[in-house]
């Protein structure tokens, strides 16, 4: 066996500096081409671009200091990183550990043949750090790493590429044009287009009172004419980047070193490419947006170990159709858990969410009654029938089922989720009643397992089902009452898979 003192420490690869060379050069040029052709000299003009090259300088001096100063080696049973200038840094992350391994490359990286390679086991630093970041490695040792630390081969060949789970497929760019974030994309490009525009003494607002005669349209034409604006530049903006960002999109189930993993590649401009160890899968989570759920279009995560929700190693798919989701989910699980409808929840629980819609629609109208019937009545008129629509929504998305190895459930007003999770996954059960649960005949079943969210639960089910549904999840149900009106059945506990 290999001694750890024995293998030798290797450097980043020197071609990043050559990437920054080129990124110093690049962040100059706006200035240099404002200034020379354009005959820019004001301060609104020049400290933007000063500031652009400023960043380009700086991005460039700190990866020559790390290329200086960072080292990393791969143990028989470590992966270990030292860096640092006036503060040494020494991590090391178990081989055993390790649950993804993420390889990804901007633009400039690509140009000088490097990669950033992610090596995630399942906990961050104190500053939201990924477990281990080797920024930048040539594409060739990338493969390497990979291959050492995962079992997939370091070098794919066209004719021994393993069958695709799902590719990018364009009619996805529907599901991914429209929403919240659409119109804060539009913000943002409409802020930055007017400033740089400005940069280069371009008179945006002129132009833009040129087009029409705003006044003799009126305040309600020009807000729908300007709305319509910010709907189609979000939406030009989002489907910009979901095709550079998903573009060669492909997902494919590869063997590993100690198993199977799913292994995720993507990107146009900025590549990355995404190796999980499947044995860490405990379930598959299936997330619908309510505005756009007529059109099917579902979001897909994994539930696994050692991984946190807003990891690159969660989502296995783009946000897409529900048919191509599902398909997807049940080749993931190797079982089909949602081919079956799930079973509905009394009408009582509609009942508890109207209860609740109106009770805050009351209160909202009580806050606001003093400032008199032109501010409250609106503020009726609008909060009643959506808390209302969304009682009746979030009840239609309640259900629960047991399916094989599977427990199954889906709850959600404004986003549906569906989440289906291994038995073995289980490591306690919790039945929990509230006062107006008790009197509806209610109760909510929460499910702890240490992937994911940590608890899953079905909601407002009837007090019959739960106790079965419970013993469902883990065998020995042992119920005691509590005070203040709660029930809590705590159930024993099973050996977790490792």
């Amino acid at each position: 066996m290999t001694e750890p003192s024995d293998v030798p420490w290797r450097r980043l690869d020197p071609r990043l500096i050559w990437a920054d060379g080129l990124r110093v050069v690049l962040s100059m040029l706006p200035g240099g081409f404002a200034i020379l052709f354009l005959d820019a000299r004001g301060s609104m003009t020049i400290m933007p671009l000063v500031g652009l090259a400023a960043w380009g300088v700086w991005g460039a001096l700190g990866d020559l200091v790390r290329w200086l100063t960072t080292r990393y080696r791969v143990t028989e049973s470590h992966v270990e990183r030292r860096s640092g200038v006036l503060v040494r840094s020494h991590r090391s992350i178990s081989r055993e550990r390790i649950r993804t391994v993420d390889a990804d490359a901007r633009l400039i990286h690509r140009l000088a043949g490097v990669r950033r390679l992610t090596i995630g086991a399942g906990q961050t630093s104190t500053t939201t750090e990924a477990a281990l970041t080797l920024d930048a490695v040539s594409k060739k040792a990338a493969h390497q790493l990979r291959a050492e630390l995962t079992g997939v081969p370091a070098e794919e060949r066209e004719e021994a590429r393993p069958p695709a789970m799902a590719e990018f497929d364009w009619r996805w760019i529907i599901h991914n044009l429209f929403g919240v974030w659409a119109l804060l994309t539009a913000a943002g490009l409409l802020w930055g287009g007017f400033f740089t525009l400005g940069a280069f003494g371009v008179d945006v607002g002129g132009w833009v009172s040129s087009l029409a005669d705003w006044d003799a349209q009126g305040p309600v034409r020009t807000a729908l004419v300007a709305w319509a604006a910010v709907v189609l530049v979000g939406a030009a903006g989002m489907g910009g980047a979901f095709l550079t960002g998903q573009a060669h999109f492909r997902l494919t189930r590869e063997p590993g070193e100690q198993g199977e993993v799913l292994r995720t590649s993507r990107g146009l401009f900025r590549t990355r490419e995404v190796v999980r160890d499947e044995s860490r899968v405990r379930g598959v989570s299936l997330s619908e947006p309510l505005l756009w759920r007529w059109l099917g279009t579902t979001d897909t995560s994994l539930i696994t170990t050692g991984v946190f929700w807003w990891s690159e190693g969660v989502a296995i798919l783009p946000r897409g159709p529900r048919r191509v989701a599902r398909r997807v989910a049940a080749e993931v699980l190797r079982a089909d858990p949602l081919a079956q409808p799930l079973v509905r929840h009394p009408v009582a629980a509609l009942r508890r969410r109207l209860t609740w819609a109106l009770l805050t629609t009351a209160g909202c109208v009580s806050a606001v009654a003093p400032l008199g019937q032109r501010v409250w009545l609106p503020v009726l008129l609008v909060l009643g029938p959506l808390s209302v629509g969304l009682a009746c929504a979030g009840y239609r998305a309640l259900g629960h089922s047991v399916r094989g190895d599977y427990l199954v459930f889906r709850s959600g007003a404004l986003s549906r989720v569906t989440s289906v999770l291994r038995h073995s996954a289980v490591s306690g059960v919790s039945i929990r009643q509230s006062p107006l649960q008790r009197r509806l005949g209610l109760a909510t079943v929460r499910v702890s397992t240490a992937a994911g969210d940590g608890v899953y639960q079905a909601v407002d089910l009837a007090m019959a089902d739960a106790v079965p549904l419970a013993a469902e999840a883990l065998s020995q149900v042992k119920p005691f009452r509590r005070g203040g009106g709660d029930i809590e059945a705590h159930i024993g506990s099973q050996q977790l898979v490792p």
